[in-house]
């Protein structure tokens, strides 16, 4: 039998304890509701002894633009730069394709999640704000929220930043309304008292879910953009997946950079 000496079975044990907060954590995103902490048993080290470099770290808050309106549609015409944002569900793996893509031409993304798409995918949050880019809130079911009574598009909004809070530490960054390019005067209330200061549309229409086909994708975002532009794109839809490399490929030769949201305004 080999012998464990001391050090090596603290190494182990303090592993075993990042394990274990990790697995609770796990819990707490695919439930929606906090996860009750394992006990700790006498011998072994407490959760706290995970070093802070492997814990997740809280996502950036909303913050306020003054200058901007409460409801932006573009970043500033004077500096070559745009922002590609995304509505945030549908098939993950096409997500993560994306995702994926946009890094290895060194861009970064807006994903406007919609909260029922992370209660099947909480994974997804933290690979998105791991990757460099934007996480935002695109309501709880994506339903007509202009449509709806006060009281209802109200638990749209907090819904969706609750699972935020919960998987991430923060509401995210942005909020857009779902199903409608600009939200409502009452809407665009309800998102600054849910601590959202403006509200994120946009000014080029990529129509990518209209299943246009790739092509059809690169020319309608390609001949739409400019300096400041924020273009409206799709998670879940193979035709925007094959458009991304490029659309990508002629920013960068009409030397405009794709930057998150955050960064476009800063």
């Amino acid at each position: 039998m080999v012998r464990v000496t001391s050090t090596p079975r603290r190494d182990v044990l303090r592993a075993g304890a990042g394990l274990v907060a990790g697995g609770a954590f796990a819990a707490g995103c695919g439930t929606g509701q906090a996860a009750a902490p394992p006990p700790t048993p006498a011998s072994t080290a407490p959760a706290s002894a995970t070093p802070a470099s492997r814990r997740p770290s809280a996502a950036p808050a909303p913050r306020a633009y003054p200058g901007h309106p409460a409801q932006i549609t573009h970043g500033p015409r004077n500096r070559p730069r745009v922002a590609l944002t995304f509505h945030g569900q549908g098939d993950p793996a096409l997500a993560r394709a994306l995702l994926t893509t946009a890094e290895q031409h060194g861009a970064r993304l807006t994903v406007l999640a919609v909260g029922t798409w992370l209660d099947e995918h909480p994974d997804l949050a933290r690979r998105v704000l791991d990757g460099g880019h934007d996480l935002g809130n695109h309501t709880q079911r994506h339903i007509g929220i202009n449509t709806l009574a006060e009281a209802d598009a109200r638990r749209e909004i907090t819904d969706c930043a609750g699972r935020l809070a919960r998987l991430t530490g923060s509401i995210g960054t942005w909020f857009r309304p779902s199903r409608a390019p600009a939200a409502s005067p009452l809407v665009t209330r309800l998102a600054r008292a849910a601590g959202y200061p403006h509200v994120l549309s946009y000014d080029v229409d990529s129509l990518d879910y209209t299943r246009p086909g790739a092509a059809a994708v690169t020319r309608r975002v390609l001949a739409g953009v400019r300096n400041g532009s924020v273009v409206s794109l799709h998670f879940g839809y193979p035709d925007t997946v094959a458009a991304l490399p490029d659309v990508l490929t002629e920013l960068g030769r009409r030397g405009l950079r794709a930057v998150t949201t955050t960064e476009l305004l800063s």
